[in-house]
């Protein structure tokens, strides 16, 4: 496989900054774009010069391609997910991966009964500056993992008819921005055990905000919290035995972390990312594929539903449904 055909479902904000990131990685080439409105679609197309535009998904299904990666609101993944991985194709889905943790399963069950890459679009993950601090911690250097404290805000002005604060399009902070705060967590902490999440809301009864405490297996804590009604750092701190690591602001895309030990001066890691960011984990999609894997190390589905399962449960707390939308005929 020398060339990895990519589509995209989506023709939104985030399917466009994902789009500008082909540039870095050679071997992978947009090839066809779809989208409820075909103009939608084929504005999308001459911007990004994608030879394909389509008005709905199942006709990028039905084109070539090899790769498709949904980014179309969080209610629909599940349902072209699906049909993606029926027809073959392998995925690539935006967060947060489904509304549901039902809808998770699901697609993670498809996906694996018929053999079809599958990868949460969580880039965090594949940055430079993350994957450093991951090593760090692997290799003991603040010795033994025993918290996460961080936050993302990112201030919205409330617009009920936005898709962030849509219920009917998943909107609210935990789906958008809760998503990060507890992936990052789960990435240094494994598995949850217990969660506890209180929330603000709009007028809508949307949440704006929430915070969340999570117990985790290995005995671990986290204090997490997210919302669109503030402003806030975007820091994130992995609290050890012998010390601590600061992934700097804003911790979802960042390039400097510093390690910190009791008696030792700190040091400073900068890594800079590829493009915007996403250019990294087109690459992995690539790269896995290449080597027939059908999952992600870096971003397994295990995680993935790991990460849902506390996402799930927040929302019930907060009295919020978690429902995937119907699918396209």
């Amino acid at each position: 496989m020398e060339t990895i055909r990519w589509g995209i479902v989506g023709a939104g904000r985030m399917a466009g900054t994902f789009a500008g990131d082909f540039a870095f990685v050679p071997g992978a080439e947009l090839s066809a774009v779809a989208a409820r409105d075909l103009g939608r679609a084929e504005e999308f197309a001459r911007r990004h010069r994608v030879p394909q535009a389509f008005g709905d998904y199942r006709s990028l299904l039905e084109s070539d391609v090899d790769v498709v990666y949904i980014a179309n609101t969080h209610p629909q993944h599940h349902g072209v997910a699906l049909a993606a991985i029926a027809a073959g194709k392998a995925i690539l889905v935006e967060k947060a991966f489904t509304a549901s943790l039902a809808g998770t399963r699901e697609v993670v069950r498809a996906a694996q009964t018929a053999g079809v890459f599958a990868m949460e679009a969580m880039w965090t993950r594949f940055l430079p500056a993350f994957a450093a601090a991951r090593e760090v911690v692997a290799w003991g250097r603040i010795g033994e993992v025993l918290g996460v404290s961080g936050d993302l805000c990112a201030h919205r002005p409330y617009d009920p008819t936005d898709r962030l604060w849509d219920p009917d399009l998943g909107g609210g902070a935990l789906l958008d921005l809760g998503v990060y705060v507890v992936s990052a967590a789960q990435a240094f902490l494994g598995e949850s055990r217990q969660v506890m999440c209180v929330g603000r809301f709009a007028p809508n009864g949307v949440e704006s905000a929430a915070a969340i405490t999570i117990g985790y297996a290995s005995g671990a804590t986290a204090s997490l919290s997210c919302g669109f009604d503030v402003h806030g750092a975007g820091r994130l701190t992995v609290h050890g035995t012998k010390g601590w690591v600061e992934i700097h602001p804003r911790f979802h895309h960042p390039t400097t972390i510093s390690v910190h030990r009791s008696g030792v001066l700190p040091r400073i890691i900068e890594a800079k990312a590829v493009g915007r960011g996403y250019a990294h984990e087109i690459m992995e999609v690539g790269d896995c594929l290449r080597a027939g894997h059908q999952q992600s190390q870096v971003m397994p589905l295990a995680d993935t539903v790991e990460v849902m399962k506390v996402l799930d449960e927040c929302l019930a707390q907060l009295g919020r449904p978690r429902q995937e939308a119907a699918p396209e005929s």
